[in-house]
């Protein structure tokens, strides 16, 4: 479900696009690219959904998506499925703030 919206988002945007095409070590430096991305999710999850092949994608080498991809064979949707993960992450996130916040302001006193 990558569109036009999403990719005008997106951190590489900025870059050289073949800093996410290269082999080896220079892989893990092409992964710290997608850290604090805000399309992340979704960008792997269009390339887990499409099978795309080669490249860095939401801070996944081609060999993490294929191991991925062979591990969970009984996913239909990426997409859903990581969208759906993150909003609960994010949800379960700002629950826990207040509580956080309560924590830091009794100590304080």
């Amino acid at each position: 479900m990558w569109n036009e919206k999403m990719a005008a988002r997106a951190k590489c945007r900025e870059i050289d696009p073949d800093a996410l095409f290269v082999q080896g070590a220079a892989q893990n430096r092409a992964k710290l690219i997608c850290r604090g991305c805000p399309v992340r999710t979704q960008c792997l999850a269009e390339a887990l959904d499409s099978r795309i092949e080669f490249g860095v994608w939401g801070g996944m080498t081609e060999r993490e998506r294929r191991a991925l991809l062979r591990r969970r064979k009984d996913v239909t949707s990426w997409f859903d499925l990581l969208t759906s993960a993150e909003r609960r992450y994010e949800e379960e996130r700002t629950e826990q703030e207040p509580a956080r916040t309560g924590v830091h302001a009794t100590a304080r006193q």
